[in-house]
Formats: C-alpha cells, structure tokens, sequence
C-alpha cells in the first residue's frame, strides 16, 4: 500500500486578499497539466473562506495552520475545528514546532487537537520534529518516535490523516538533514504507525518540511518513506511551489 502524495502550502502569518491570485495561479496549472500528489495550501484563518471558495472545484484543497481541541466556547482568538471546517477548509495542521515551542503546547495537546479534526471531518497533518540539541546528543530517532506516539489519539484510527517531520533546526534556516537523516526519521515513523494501526499504518503520507525549496525538493522527495511535503516560504509563490509539486510522484 504506497500512499498517495501530499504536498501542502503552510502560508504561516503570511498572506492579504491579494495573495489568493498565487493560489488561483497553482489551480490553472495544475488543472492544465495535473499533478501525481496532493495538494493542499494553508493560509491564515482569514483566507480560508476566500480562498476555498476561489478554488473550490478545482484540484488544490484548503486548510487551517491550528485549531482548537474544543468544539466552542470562551476562547477568544482561538479556532474551533468545526469553524475551520465551515470556512471550506478539509485539512488542518496541528502540532507545527512554531505552536509547540511558541506557544507551550505537549505532544498531549496535540492529539486532543487531532481528535477535534476528526470530529470536525477534518484531514489532520500531525507536525513532530527533534531540536538540534536532541539531534547533536543522538536523540532525534526517540524524540520523535515519542512524539509520534503521544501525539496521534486512538481515534485517528480508520481516518485519513498525515505526519509531518520538520527538524526544529532546519525551519526556514535553510539548512536541510542528510538523506540518510531524513530516511532514518522517516523509516522509525512509519514503525511507530504500523505498531499502532496495524497495516492501516502503511497509508498516511509522512511529509518532509523544514527549508523544502525547488532546488532540493527533487532529492528529498525520492527519499525512503517521503510521502510529501509541508513548504513553508516557497508555497508563497506558485513559480516557486509548483516544481515542488511536480517533485513529488
């Protein structure tokens, strides 16, 4: 069971009513000369209605940076995963080292927001990923592994979702792993999901993120057990996420 590509667009605090021309740019393409992967962008929650009504029909799916684990309430500036969902958005990303290290948030926290992208009918992109200190000090295999595990709910089970490796250190450094670094990360998640869902585990795409660029997405995207990418600053512009997307499949 190969599963299928997923490259998705993490826009970050990036992004006005004028960047939905650059979405609609990656749309035409793709619906010109369609693509082998998936693919998904994620702009900030003041786009998603905008944007998925822009692309609605069209192969390029919308989703959410983060959402909430509860359903509604006295959250204030907070999102709900149902809210995402109302927007037009069928994907979200949870978990991203910018909301683990920013904003506090355990790998616990991460699986309850898992489970509200379930609930909510949402695809949830699981981030995990080592520091370089826990590389430098041999930890990154266990720090991650551990990641994994504490952060994907039993619920996920028979649902669509992703895992997505990003070591912390190479987030727009541009600096990137080996590729024996990525494939021996890759391979250890791809363990932990198979002993906890069985052969279900075969199926979520593990995506690489972290400096992914036209001019080493090719590389990284022939490694063992990449399934796909999560692009940071190169999914800003279709001139330069296109051959990203190409990359993979």
């Amino acid at each position: 069971m190969t599963p299928r590509p997923l490259v998705a667009g993490n826009w970050k605090m990036n992004g006005l009513a004028a960047s939905l021309a650059e979405a609609k740019l990656v749309a035409e393409e793709l619906a010109a000369t369609p693509a082998a992967a998936e693919v998904a962008l994620c702009p900030p929650a003041t786009l998603i209605a905008q944007m998925a009504w822009q692309l609605k029909g069209t192969a390029v799916a919308v989703g959410g940076q983060d959402c909430r684990a509860e359903e509604k309430g006295a959250f204030t500036g907070d999102i709900a995963a149902e809210q995402i969902k109302d927007a037009g958005a069928s994907l979200v990303i949870v978990g991203h080292s910018e909301r683990r290290a920013g904003h506090g948030e355990t790998s616990e926290d991460v699986a309850a927001k898992a489970q509200a992208a379930v609930r909510a009918g949402l695809r949830p992109i699981v981030c995990v990923g080592e520091t370089l200190e826990e590389r430098e000090a041999g930890w990154a295999v266990a720090v991650v592994s551990g990641q994994v595990e504490d952060s994907l709910p039993e619920g996920l089970a028979g649902h669509a979702f992703a895992v997505a490796y990003e070591p912390v250190w190479a987030i727009g450094s541009g600096l990137t792993p080996t590729i024996p670094q990525i494939e021996e990360i890759h391979l250890a998640i791809r363990a932990v999901l198979v002993r906890r869902f069985g052969e279900a585990g075969k199926a979520p795409p593990i995506l690489y993120g972290g400096s992914v660029k036209p001019t080493n997405a090719d590389e990284i995207l022939k490694a063992a057990e990449v399934g796909g990418a999560l692009v940071g600053g190169a999914s800003l512009k279709a001139a330069d996420f296109l051959p990203i997307i190409r990359s993979a499949g």
